[in-house]
């Protein structure tokens, strides 16, 4: 048996049990087992050291971060976790970087009951790609382009806080805000254990007319939800709903990082008038005829993270 496999049996093997596993890691692919009148809901994301996460994050911090920010897409899908597939590429293999990733793996698959199933271990750069796999009712997918003129925006639960983790992990706090322990420990969890909002499943498939994650920002993924549905939106950045840390924070701070800092992995969400919401879930905007995104306060700089900005 080679080094890959021995490293893989070790320490990314033991996570492949789950009800629609018929068969996991070991073979040259997985057979998983649909249920009945489902259809496949797939994605992937990849992240790159440097990019999307600080150099020298601990590995554990780096599966929990990889895996809930690839889930985060079935939870917009309104579709439920079935399992998920790994390509990591390391600059060495190092058994002690190895068994702290596997301890954020073996989390992140409780977590989100989404066992790994297979993938890839190679040399090169630090990145790791993950290719979840999700269900949905046949037919109940929900996508981004069925928001309709006079639905009401929501976002799921609080926004900016990863964006404020980031900035805290990366020393570029501003000493002037001062914060708890606590407060700090909860900022950096957002930041490195996004919990993808997949508990929102069944409501969203009832009542939801369109939805996205929350990943570059919700200016930037907003006017993504608008365009593919043919409309405009208009914000109201007053309504943002901010968590106790960043409360503390003077307003200009809190609405760049709410509505630009993006890697929140919150929802936003197309509601029509007259459903009701429930907790956790704040009315930010309205769909309205026409183009563009429109909002009282506009951050400066860019309205959301672009791979290939300038």
């Amino acid at each position: 048996m080679g080094r890959e496999f021995q490293l893989i049996q070790r320490y990314l093997s033991l996570y492949g049990a789950g009800p629609q596993v018929t068969l996991g890691v070991g073979d040259d692919a997985a057979v998983l087992n649909l249920p009945p009148n489902t259809e496949l809901v797939v994605s992937t994301d990849a992240l790159v050291e440097g990019t999307h996460f600080p150099e020298l994050t601990l590995p554990e911090h780096i599966a929990t971060r990889a895996i809930g920010t690839a889930t985060s897409d079935l939870a917009a899908m309104a579709a439920e976790p079935l399992a998920m597939t790994i390509a990591l590429t390391l600059p060495s293999a190092d058994e002690l970087w190895l068994h702290s990733f596997s301890q954020g793996l073996a989390k992140a698959v409780q977590q989100f009951s989404l066992p790994l199933v297979g993938g890839d271990l190679t040399r090169g750069p630090l990145s790791v790609t993950v290719t979840v796999n999700g269900t949905v009712p046949a037919g109940r997918a929900l996508g981004r382009g069925g928001a309709r003129p006079g639905d009401r925006l929501c976002v799921t639960h609080t926004l900016g806080d990863a964006a404020a983790g980031l900035a805290l992990v990366s020393g570029l706090w501003d000493p002037d805000h001062t914060l708890t322990s606590d407060q700090e420990q909860f900022l950096e969890d957002r930041f490195y254990q996004p919990t993808p909002r997949l508990d929102w499943a069944g409501w969203l498939r009832d009542n939801a007319t369109a939805a996205i994650d929350i990943s570059d920002g919700l200016l930037a993924d907003v006017g993504h939800l608008a365009r593919a549905s043919g409309l405009g939106c208009r914000l109201d950045s007053s309504r943002l709903p901010f968590s106790a840390p960043l409360a503390t924070v003077n307003r200009q701070q809190r609405l760049d990082w709410a509505l630009a800092g993006g890697d929140d992995y919150e929802l936003a969400v197309a509601v029509p008038v007259g459903v009701e919401l429930p907790a956790h879930l704040t009315p930010v905007g309205e769909f309205v005829t026409g183009d563009g995104v429109e909002c009282d306060y506009m951050p400066g700089g860019q309205s959301g993270y672009d791979h290939f900005g300038a």
